[in-house]
This record gives C-alpha cells, structure tokens and sequence, in this order.
C-alpha cells in the first residue's frame, strides 16, 4: 500500500517536473498565456511553489492579472509568513498597480523591520537591484549601516548601486570608504577606477573630492597616495610632484613617492620635470641608493630633452659625456654605473660619431663577469644597434637572436625580437618581419605590442596596394638611413618615393602607392624638425590631416600640429583649438590624455 501511493508522487512529481519545462518553453516562445495557464495549474500544489515563483509572478504581471498575483502572494504569505520573497513581491505588485504610496510604506517597513539581519537585508537588496529599484537597494544597506552604526560595511556593494545609478560622486566616495579599510584595497580601487572614470569631468570630480578629504583627515595614508595616483593618471606631473612631496614629509620615507613621479614623467616625455624632481630628491634625501637613482635619472632626463631638440646642441651633448664618466668614476661597481656606461656609449655613437670607442665601451661590458645579465642583455642590443649604424646587419642580427634567446617571455626580449623584426624590415624581408611582429602583438609591454602593430599594418598595407612592395622597399631604407644618421640621402629617397619614380642600376622604375604617402609626409616633417624648420614641418602635417585624414597617422599628425603652435611657434590659442579638436575628431587616440592635459595647462587649470 504504502510502495504504491509514493509510486504515485514519485509519477505525480515527475510530471509536474515535465509541466514547468513546458511552462517555461511557452514563456521562451512569447506564449504568456499558456505559459500561465499551466503555471496556474502547478501553483494549486504547495511543493511545486519554489519552482515556478518567479516565472508565475513575472507572467502575472506582464498579463496585467494584479487581482490574481495579489491573492496568490496572500496565500503564500499566509503559508510562509517570514518569506522575504514574497513580502518583496507583494510591493513591487502595489508600485506596477500605482498604488505607490501603499507600496513606499510596505518596502520601507521590510527594510526597517530587518536592517539588523545582514543576510536578509543583502538579499533585499539584490533583489530589489535586479527589479531596477535603485533607491530602495541602496537604502536597505544605508539603514542596516545605521543600525550596525558602521560606515565601513557594504562600501562595495554602495559603490556599484551608486555606480548603476550613475551618481558619479557618491560612487568615488564609496570606493574610497572602501580602499581606507585596508591598504590592500587601495590597488583594486586604482583599477576599478581607471575602467569607471574615463571622462575628464568624472576624473576632476574625483579630484575635488580626493583634496577635500586630504584636507579633513591628513593623516589617511589612503587619500594621499590615491591622489599622487589621480594626478599621474591625468599626466599633471607638477601637481603629482607636490603631493607626493608633501607625502614623503608627511610620512618620513626616503623620497620613494617623488622617484615614482620622476620615473613617470620621464617615460612619458616630460624631461624638464622630471629632471627638476630628481635634482629635488638628490638636495633632500640622504637614502645612498635612492641619491645614485636620482642622480643618474637627472643625468638620462637632460639627455633625453637634448634628443628631442630641433638640433641637437653639440657642447651640451659632450658635457653629458662628462657627467656620465664622472658618475661612472665615483659609483663602480654598482649596476647604476653600468646603466650609465650604456648610456654614455650610445651617445657618443649616435650623435658624436664615436663609434669605434662606443664599441669598445660596449664590448667590456658584455665580457665583464660582475655585469648582471639584464643589463648584459641591454648591451647586447646596443652593440647590435651600434653595428646597424655602422651598416653591419649580419652582426645586428646575431646578437638580436641571443637577446631573444637568453631573454624569453620577459621585456628585454621582447625588445630584442622587435628591433630584430625591424632590422628584417629595413632588409626587405617583409614576410619574415610580419611573422615576428605577429608574436609581439601579443607582448605584455603595450609599448612593444603598439610598435609591432604599427609596423605590421604599414607592411600589410602597402603590400595588398602593391605586391611587388617597390615604395615599402624604398621607404624601409629611408627609415635606415635616418638611424643611420645619414640626413641628406634620406630626404632624396623620400623625395624619390613621392614622385613615384625611383633610380635603380641607370634604370628608371615607375609606381604608384598612395598609401605610402603620409608615412613620406610624417617622416619628412621629423626631418624638419631635425633641421630647425618647423614651418616646413607644419606644411608636411597639414598634407597628412587633408589628405590622409582616415588613416593610422591622422591622429599623430593632429596633435603634432598642436605641440608645434603650442612650443615652437609659441601660439597658445591655436595649440588649444588644435587639442580641442584632436578630442572631437579623435576621442579613443592615444594623444586623448596628453592633449587634454595640455588643454587644461594652457587654459590656466593648474596655475594654482
């Protein structure tokens, strides 16, 4: 007897199990009704109630059958008094009837009823989230804070409501509750943040924010170093600088905060500051180790200002030379005096014309046993670029391969594989060159990844115009020519390439290749900036912007028009018409960040 009635459940369950798949197949459809039909048959069984809840009540409503849904929940409610679901359900039935009054009260009293029980309080808030009822999702965690008296629970969970809302403000100020917890927040935050703001208004209000707080609570670590963080991230380095001053004093350190400015400035081309910031950490702070940085990163930061002046100044280049030797006198054998030597050797082959001497320099380096390997590996590729200037590929291209070799899967032979594709590239060896650039595309620095995309969409590029590739061959030459240091001869090939005829063994061979043009354009600007004539280099970067203006150096040549007004023809209204527009035309460029930075430096933003 017994055996057979749970014969008869088990086959009951089993097609009730078998009705709601059918139910749901219905709703799948768009068939509400016979999707509600069924469901009203199943909700006649008290066990099937779990299972079909959520798809019954959404049909309900859908279908307008408030009368219906409401004495379904009041059953429910009957059997299950305690139902957080179903309490929740039954105001979210008055708020779709416009009984909205009834249904505030309702929702409120829930919430108020059990703020003091996390677990029920979380789950209703996730759930009135998921209906889209922001406000009330966010009070259930304000009021349960109340009641715990605690501002530091559901700061996350704050953050992504206020977040969804898109209350900016609110939002940054919860992330921040959130990073003052615990030291350990502070770098999920950073990365939260840099995906949510992406708006300079988003970034400045953060900003406000961020000094508001440092002003009220000094002593949070957390406020500090979030803003030094804001502001590198906004490339103002002048206000990054001063915070992190005020940081290293405020907390007794050894200058860390303001190297981390300095390194930052420097990778991002801001010479002059950053060398004002090492000499700064060199006058202040007696830490041994951080003075030779300092010192040495002083040193690399007019070096690099001198390499991008419009001529190199010949005197001030020797007299780098001389600080690099006397730094190198007074700091062997530590690796800083080994990093200098590298840069010493390098400025005297590439721009004083030492090359047998840099050689040698370069060649002692490598056979010296104390030398660690990343900075053997460092001159390895500087040998190998050396002997490209003194046109020895072969040599380039052996020691290329050892870099990559001994450097695998790191960015040392990242680099080592790129400039080995680029010497493949200035060989014409264009196939083999876009084999390698494919694996760098994936490379973990986004400097080289960006690098080898650039260089394989120009090859791809010119190759599907032109298979035999007569323009790439000639321009990947010109590029040789200006590592060469060989000016003259590289403006006459340029100048070969636009007029599409070019001189081979006495004979003359025509072509046509349109899309080699802007890269001509680009690099005879560089060309005339390299001579001082930045008229001219306008002139070329006006030609790309009119002619070229879908293409990958549109961007470039926009921004290149704006720093050319902005610090050479010291024309600040036109350097910002020209930022403002490389915004409008050009919001997702890698230029966005800096030209707004400039913008803003121009218009006064930072005086204070």
């Amino acid at each position: 007897m017994c055996f057979a009635i749970l014969l008869i459940f088990n086959q009951s369950r089993a097609q009730d199990q078998i009705n709601i798949q059918l139910a749901n197949e219905y709703l799948n459809k768009g068939d509400k009704q016979k999707a509600l039909e069924i469901f009203q048959d199943l909700a006649r069984q008290n066990e099937n109630i779990n299972y079909i809840h959520i798809n019954y009540f959404n049909t309900l409503l859908e279908l307008q059958q408030y009368k219906e849904a409401e004495e379904y929940l009041r059953k429910q409610l009957k059997r299950e008094p305690g139902n957080l679901l179903f309490q929740l359900d039954l105001g979210i039935l008055w708020l779709r009837t416009g009984e909205v009054m009834k249904s505030d009260r309702h929702i409120k009293q829930l919430i108020a009823e059990n703020a003091g029980i996390p677990g029920r309080i979380k789950y209703a808030s996730d759930y009135l989230t998921s209906k889209s009822l922001l406000d009330y999702a966010i009070l259930c965690l304000v009021e349960s804070r109340k009641v715990f008296k605690t501002e530091s629970i559901y700061a996350l969970e704050l953050a992504n409501l206020y977040r969804y809302k898109s209350d900016r403000q609110k939002m940054a100020e919860e992330y921040l509750n959130y990073a003052t917890q615990n030291l350990g927040n502070i770098q999920y935050i950073k990365s939260l943040l840099q995906v949510m703001l992406t708006k300079p208004e988003e970034l400045e209000e953060l900003e406000k924010i961020l000094l508001s707080k440092v002003q009220t609570d000094p002593s949070n670590e957390v406020y500090s170093d979030l803003l030094i963080w804001l502001s590198l991230q906004q490339k103002n380095f002048t206000t990054a600088f001063i915070q992190a001053r005020a940081y290293d004093r405020r907390y007794k350190t050894q200058g860390e905060r303001c190297m981390e400015v300095a390194d930052v400035a420097l990778k991002n081309k801001e010479y002059q500051t950053a060398s004002q910031i090492y000499q700064y950490i060199y006058k202040t702070f007696t830490d041994v180790e951080i003075n030779r940085s300092a010192l040495l990163g002083s040193i690399q930061s007019r070096e690099a200002f001198y390499r991008n002046e419009p001529s190199l100044p010949i005197d001030s280049i020797k007299k780098l030379v001389k600080d690099y030797q006397s730094f190198i006198d007074n700091n062997l054998p530590q690796a800083a005096a080994f990093e200098a030597t590298r840069n010493k050797a390098m400025l005297q082959a590439e721009i004083l014309n030492e090359l047998e001497n840099a050689q040698q320099q370069l060649i002692n380096l490598i056979n010296n046993p104390q030398i660690p390997q990343t900075i053997k590996a460092k001159s390895k590729i500087d040998l190998a670029d050396l002997y490209l200037i003194k046109n020895e590929p072969w040599e380039s291209a052996l020691l290329y391969a050892q870099v990559e070799k001994t450097q695998k899967e790191n960015t040392i032979g990242y680099e080592a594989k790129l400039k080995h594709a680029k010497l493949s590239y200035y060989q014409g060896e264009f196939l083999l060159a876009e084999e390698q650039l494919d694996i760098l595309k994936q490379a973990t620095t986004r400097e080289i990844a960006n690098d080898a995309i650039a260089l394989s969409l120009r090859i791809k590029e010119n190759l599907m115009i032109d298979s035999a590739a007569i323009a790439l061959h000639e321009y990947a030459k010109v590029e040789l020519l200006l590592k060469q240091n060989k000016l003259s001869e590289a403006f006459e090939k340029i100048n070969e390439i636009e007029s599409g005829r070019i001189t081979r063994q006495d004979s003359v061979i025509t072509f046509a290749n349109y899309a080699i043009l802007d890269d001509c354009y680009w690099l005879k600007a560089e060309l005339y900036l390299k001579q001082n004539k930045p008229e001219q280099a306008l002139a070329q970067y006006e030609k790309i912007v009119a002619e070229h203006f879908n293409d990958v150096l549109a961007d470039d040549a926009f921004f290149a028009i704006g720093d050319l007004y902005e610090n050479y023809f010291k024309q600040p209204d036109k350097a910002m018409e020209q930022y403002k527009n490389l915004l409008i035309q050009f919001p997702g460029s890698v230029y966005a960040a800096e030209a707004r930075k400039r913008f803003r430096k121009l218009r006064g933003d930072f005086n204070q």
